[in-house]
């Protein structure tokens, strides 16, 4: 048996141990331990092979061979998504619309969670900017969720000084593609006429996601990004992304809505 190199096995128990702490201790970065999982299996998958090797020196090569092509096959795809992610993460909030559909996020029992305080700060940095606009805040109730996530975005909307006239509230959407759907039907049952263009505020790592819901609604899509305040949830959240982007791509945009 080849020498264990302690080194190799020192980092997989801390990967391991980084795991544990995001999943179990830290809320919201599940992706995050799955990745330092995936990690440290990949160490470990060279290091017992490594360790295999004289034992079984026909074999070995070209079963390590295999994993580095494949390896490298899917850290391609992952960086690939990951700049389209990034490229559609700026938006282009500058784009004249009349309607800007403000995507909700969890609601605690304590209040919004980081991620919808940075969308409603983006909301109303957007909405003291473009005083023409109105706001379709989306966003349902979850089992564990005191209020929907609309109502809190127009509640702390208004604390800010938005009018609430300006504030139009879809509160029954339970995914991206029900927040565009039911946020256009609701325009659509306000004004008499179905839009051709719609802002989309979001975090800015949903942006290209949203996108794809968008157009899959049949409506010309502009961007608005909210900044994500917390830079390890920035990180996680955007590595999270590819996978939902994957997601979509092999299963398709297209859900049926009541």
């Amino acid at each position: 048996m080849k020498h264990i190199h302690l080194l190799p096995w020192l980092i997989i128990g801390a990967l391991c141990a980084a795991a544990f702490f995001l999943r179990f201790v830290l809320w919201g970065y599940s992706f995050s331990a799955l990745v330092c999982v995936c990690l440290a299996g990949v160490i470990a998958f060279y290091e017992v092979t490594g360790m295999l090797l004289p034992h079984f020196p026909g074999a070995i090569p070209l079963i390590r061979q295999v994993f580095t092509v494949c390896l490298a096959i899917g850290t391609a795809v992952v960086i690939i998504t990951e700049g389209i992610i990034i490229k559609a993460s700026f938006g282009s909030p500058s784009e004249t619309v009349d309607y800007v559909v403000v995507l909700g996020a969890k609601v605690r029992v304590t209040g919004p969670s980081a991620s919808l305080w940075d969308r409603i700060y983006g909301a109303y940095d957007y909405l003291k900017a473009n005083p023409e606009v109105i706001a379709v805040v989306s966003g349902g109730q979850g089992e564990d969720e005191p209020i929907p996530e609309a109502a809190s975005m127009y509640e702390e909307l208004t604390k800010l000084g938005i009018d609430p006239d300006r504030i139009w509230i879809e509160d029954q959407a339970t995914s991206t593609w029900e927040n565009l759907h039911f946020s256009l039907d609701l325009i659509e049952k306000r004004t008499g006429k179905r839009p051709e263009k719609i802002g989309v505020l979001s975090s800015e790592y949903h942006l290209y996601r949203a996108s794809l819901f968008t157009k899959a609604c049949g409506v010309e899509f502009v961007g608005v990004p909210a900044k994500t305040s917390r830079v390890t949830q920035k990180i996680n959240h955007f590595m999270r992304e590819v996978a939902g982007v994957w997601h979509y791509w092999l299963l398709g945009g297209r859900y049926d809505t009541p």
